[in-house]
């Protein structure tokens, strides 16, 4: 394995395990490379080293910014609600809160979200939940969010801030560590201490340990990587929080307002949730065989139903479906790649399934180096055979 670490200052020593060779960077330089993007780092790793492969790197990344004085850890989990429900992917924000050591904090904002902020308070190890009910911050709005966040953080002195990396977290987060100057650690999938953390990067196929010295850490987490908390036998104090943003404010104030939404009603489990998941590629040729196909098998199954970017792209399925790089990353039971052919962008969100089938007519599709079970065939001969047997039993 080829292992490359970037320490906090210049001059950084770089070492190719397992050839016995180092390389000692001049500051220029590592000025140069600390902000290189990944392709350079692999770049720079094959003209040392010949090969180094992206899937045989490991990043070591540490930011240069003083810690300061220090201070006791405490993590603020950031809580997403819809409709006064809580969300299922703030569950597993808290478990990465906890693991993080210190005392924990749910934040939640919204309307007619005591029952959520209940909800948070029963999981174990949580010592508080601070909620701001107001019907300006219902529909989660990141503008409007994150100088309440970015306050509240500030008030409460808090060492990490730590959410889901959903589309709420995606909007948020980024802009609160704006207001906080803080670096922020996208998408982790460890926690090795309070300042060393895992994550993904060139689309799964390298792991970068990145070490934060900001004051502040503001995280998000995927989700697949860390279980759901249970809400059990916590009994978290729940207070109100600062609710220095009214509804005059708001609609005077802010750049983005909520206009309206339109949600198509399903029965079949969420997509970011499911124990199963049936995907379907551009192989399917069209939106009509698309249904015709996945949708029975998935009924049957009792599974969601899902999509590579190439049937989002051509219309076969709509874009909430998506799994991928660039869409939702699932990680079920049971994921099922019906005429998927298995780029490496759609590996990247799905590839963590505990068990992993496939079928394609092309026996030398990618997807096949990566499931536990394949069928080469025609899908439209297949999959409802597979249907039928399903619902038989």
């Amino acid at each position: 394995m080829t292992r490359i670490s970037i320490g906090s200052r210049p001059p950084v020593r770089i070492h190719l395990q397992g050839e016995g060779r180092h390389y000692l960077l001049s500051k220029r330089f590592c000025r140069q490379f600390c902000i290189s993007s990944v392709v350079n780092m692999l770049v720079f790793a094959k003209r040392v080293s010949p090969h180094a492969t992206a899937s045989s790197l490991r990043f070591r990344i540490s930011t240069s910014r003083p810690l300061g004085r220090s201070r006791a850890l405490s993590t603020l989990a950031v809580l997403e609600q819809r409709d006064g429900e809580l969300v299922q992917g703030s569950l597993n924000a808290i478990t990465a809160a906890k693991k993080v050591g210190g005392t924990v904090h749910g934040f939640i904002a919204g309307v007619n979200i005591s029952a959520a902020a209940q909800q948070a308070a029963k999981v174990s190890g949580v010592d508080q939940v601070i909620q701001v009910d107001n019907k300006a911050y219902d529909k989660g709005l990141p503008e409007i969010h994150a100088p309440l966040l970015a306050e509240t953080v500030k008030k409460g002195n808090y060492t990490h801030v730590i959410a889901g990396h959903t589309a709420f977290g995606k909007n948020l987060l980024p802009r609160v560590a704006a207001l906080l100057d803080s670096q922020q650690v996208s998408d982790i999938i460890a926690i090795e201490d309070d300042k060393t953390f895992v994550r993904p990067i060139y689309a799964g196929n390298a792991i970068a340990t990145v070490e934060s010295s900001d004051a502040i850490k503001v995280i998000t987490i995927r989700g697949t990587a860390f279980a759901a908390a249970t809400p059990e036998s916590g009994s978290a104090v729940i207070v109100d929080g600062l609710d220095g943003v009214s509804d005059l404010d708001t609609k005077s104030d802010s750049l983005t307002q909520w206009v309206s939404e339109d949600l198509a009603k399903s029965d079949r489990p969420d997509l970011a949730t499911a124990r199963k998941v049936v995907s379907g590629g551009r192989g399917l040729k069209s939106k009509e065989d698309f249904d015709k196909v996945i949708l029975p098998l998935a009924d049957a199954l009792g599974a969601a139903v899902g999509a590579s970017r190439a049937a989002v792209d051509s219309g076969y399925a709509d874009n909430s479906l998506q799994v991928g790089q660039t869409g939702k990353v699932v990680a079920p039971q049971l994921y099922m790649a019906v005429g998927i052919s298995g780029a490496i962008q759609h590996l990247a969100g799905m590839k963590d399934s505990k068990v992993i089938a496939a079928i394609n007519k092309d026996a030398d599709a990618p997807i096949f180096q990566v499931a536990d079970v394949g069928l080469v065939g025609d899908l439209f001969t297949k999959v409802p055979e597979l249907t039928e047997k399903v619902k038989s039993k």
